[in-house]
């Protein structure tokens, strides 16, 4: 069965990565049929309807999971050929929405929703916009249009309701907990996942929510108070370390995923000779307690390729996201 992703559109590489990221570590048996700007398209061997349900609990940069009827081109007498063409099977009322992905097409989506709406009333369906059975769509993307029903939705309100100033212990500079979790699930965790910079503990949050144990480590005992004020809050599976993340207490290849942000260019205390000595030296501890195989999700406001490289870890994948003016950051995936 096809799966069309409504990837959100704040960043242009993450969602998708995500999207896959977590199809795999579900071990799901797929393959993509079409990788577009805003849009992918998997094709599911599973049980769809589970796996749905699953990563709508999951994933964070995604704003619906569509079970694909057509795939066409995307002019307006395209679509109503797809439509038209499109074995459509369902008791009940529905609705239909048309949304243009960035600016790609200039189809009227009111007329062209109003057109679509004919074909389903000559098939005697019959519509409700205020309360459907089941919700049909239609993404326009370069120059391809998927049309489908709505399988899953995330709920990107519980991710607003997670903002940095909404929870108990506030701290300037962090993660937005729809990145944060992205990342988590970026980094493929099974049982553990290691932050060793986790601050107020929002990735611990994000990965806890999802049921992963989370473990985090840092320096400053008056921000590992704030993350434990956090993480209690959420209800998380979680410890917490007063600890340097050069010399971390954990054993050789304990841990099966990490995600960090260090503190690159902000005003924090830094317990070290160096920055670069910090970046080094903590991706070196982190290769040591990761086990072979697994992944780490590193933040840097500058290049560490080579130092990665030389921690022993290999570059899977590099995603840019600008903060502002004068920060971008580069966020690395990095397997063992």
């Amino acid at each position: 069965m096809l799966l069309a992703f409504e990837l959100s559109g704040e960043h242009s590489t993450i969602p998708a990565s995500e999207a896959l990221a977590c199809l795999e570590s579900l071990h799901v048996d797929f393959k993509v049929h079409l990788r577009l700007d805003g849009c992918l398209v998997i094709d599911v061997k599973n049980d769809a309807r589970r796996i749905v349900g699953l990563l709508s609990e999951r994933l964070s940069m995604t704003h619906h999971i569509i079970g694909v009827l057509g795939i066409g081109g995307a002019g307006e007498e395209d679509v109503l050929d797809t439509v038209k063409r499109a074995d459509i099977r369902f008791e009940g009322t529905y609705s239909i929405r048309v949304r243009r992905i960035k600016t790609y097409s200039k189809v009227n989506t009111e007329l062209l929703e109003r057109r679509i709406g004919e074909i389903f009333h000559r098939k005697g369906f019959r519509a409700d916009l205020k309360n459907p059975g089941v919700q049909f769509r239609v993404l326009l993307t370069e120059d391809k249009s998927i049309f489908g029903y709505i399988m899953g939705s995330i709920n990107r309100g519980a991710f607003e309701a997670r903002k940095p100033h909404y929870k108990p212990f506030f701290y300037p500079g962090v993660l937005m907990p729809r990145v944060a979790r992205a990342l988590v699930n970026m980094a493929k965790p099974g049982q553990y996942l290691l932050d060793p910079f986790c601050g107020t503990g929002g990735i611990l949050v994000e990965a806890g929510l999802i049921g992963i144990k989370a473990i985090g480590g840092d320096v400053q005992r008056k921000l590992l108070l704030g993350a434990k004020m956090n993480l209690d809050h959420y209800k998380v599976d979680y410890s917490l370390m007063y600890q340097d993340a050069c010399l971390m207490a954990l054993c050789d290849e304990s841990v099966d995923a990490a995600v960090t942000d260090p503190p690159y260019g902000r005003s924090a205390a830094i317990k070290s000779e160096s920055l670069e000595h910090l970046l080094a030296c903590s991706l070196k501890e982190i290769y040591r307690v990761l086990k072979k195989g697994k992944r780490a999700v590193f933040i840097s406001e500058r290049q560490i390729e080579v130092i990665a490289e030389e921690a022993g870890f290999r570059i899977v994948e590099k995603h840019l996201q600008r903060v502002h003016k004068s920060l971008t950051r580069r966020i690395y995936v990095l397997e063992k």
